[in-house]
Order: C-alpha cells, then sequence, then structure tokens
C-alpha cells in the first residue's frame, strides 16, 4: 500500500502502530518520494489476517492527522526492496533478452498491473512481447500511448481498450524501434521517481 504522511520524527511509528491495530503485519516499508511540502510518500508491504478487508487497514492509517492512504493493492509474491537490483542483475545475464525480462519483471519491480514491449520499426504499433494481464493491444489502440520517442505518462479513460477502465501508464523508449509501456488499473499515477528509475533500467536495453 502507498501512502502520504508527514515528514517529521514518530509519523512513521505511529503509522505502524496504527496498522498493528487492525492485526496487519509489515513485511517491508521503502520510501518512494520525499516531497517539498514536507510530506513523503512511503510503500508498504503487509500481511493482513485471513477475512480482513483491505478497508480496515485504510481507515486506520487515516484517522491519522496527515496521513493518506495512496493506493492499496495485492503485491505479487516475491517482491521486495532489492527488486531493482535483481531485476539489473537479470537482464545484464541474459542481453539479448533484457526488454522481455524487464517487461516481464514490471509487475513486481514497479507495483504495476501490467507491462507490454511495443515493436514501431514499421510505423504500425504492434506489441512483441507482454505480462499475462495486460490489454490485448492492436494497432490503433497502441496508437493512444504516442508519443514513442520520449519517456511521459499518459492516462486513459474507461473503454479505452475493451473491458479496461480508468489506467494510468508511463511509456518510454528501450531502443529506435521498441518501447515499454507499463500500466496501472485505477492508478495510482506514477510518481516523477518511478519513472526516472523506469528510464534508468531501459538505458540499460541494447
Amino acid at each position: 500500500m502507498r501512502v502520504t504522511l508527514p515528514d517529521r520524527p514518530g509519523s512513521l511509528g505511529s503509522v505502524a502502530t496504527a496498522m498493528g491495530s487492525v492485526d496487519a503485519d509489515i513485511n517491508a516499508v521503502e520510501i518512494v518520494e520525499k516531497r517539498s511540502d514536507g510530506s513523503v510518500v512511503d510503500d508498504f508491504i503487509v500481511d493482513l489476517p485471513p477475512n480482513q478487508l483491505p478497508e480496515t487497514i485504510v481507515t486506520a492509517c487515516q484517522s491519522l492527522p496527515g496521513v493518506r492512504v495512496e493506493w492499496i493493492a495485492r503485491y505479487p509474491e516475491g517482491g521486495g526492496l532489492q527488486s531493482d537490483l535483481e531485476a539489473l542483475e537479470r537482464m545484464t545475464a541474459d542481453p539479448p533478452h533484457a526488454a522481455e525480462t524487464l517487461v516481464s519483471l514490471c509487475p513486481v519491480v514497479f507495483r504495476s498491473h501490467w507491462a507490454t514491449l511495443i515493436d514501431v520499426s514499421d510505423g504500425a504499433p504492434r506489441p512483441s512481447f507482454a505480462t499475462t494481464l495486460a490489454p490485448d493491444l492492436t494497432p490503433e489502440i497502441a496508437e493512444k500511448f504516442t508519443p514513442f520517442d520520449a519517456t511521459h505518462r499518459t492516462d486513459l479513460d474507461a473503454g479505452w481498450s475493451p473491458g479496461w477502465g480508468d489506467t494510468t501508464a508511463v511509456v518510454t523508449p528501450l531502443t529506435r524501434d521498441r518501447v515499454i509501456v507499463i500500466g496501472r488499473l485505477g492508478g495510482p499515477a506514477f510518481l516523477d521517481s518511478e519513472i526516472a528509475r523506469l528510464h534508468h533500467l531501459a538505458a540499460l536495453v541494447k
């Protein structure tokens, strides 16, 4: 879950106590971004007891002054704070397939719902590799992610692809002929720090 909280001593402890009050077990905490307004964005990986509704932990956290839960979702098993380094190691271990490796790891590394590799070599964008939950992108639908020559965010309204709701995505070029698109169904929007991490990993693809 992604939480915005005041960047001051004791805030993190208060959030952890609130989570503990509903028997949530914190497995990991990662600082995602520090903001100029005196707040910080943290990602928490937590376990909830069986039959415990996610709303209980949201309510507990948001009862604290200045604390806001931005997003909560199921997190892929096996994720952790070293995911960027693990992605880097796997990409460099198999350079010819580095692009496919990065795409396959995006749901864990960036807590996204899906990722797709798009070939733009002949002017008609078409998917060449995608994660299991990625939408079926026809060339016409893939055009919604233009431009393909610069890293950028894009927000798509419900129905942008058959059966898909509101989606936020990031597009970044990997090579002259290939781009990667990663998406979250319903948000939250990708932060500048996340886009910078994606851009850094994408630059390693040859």
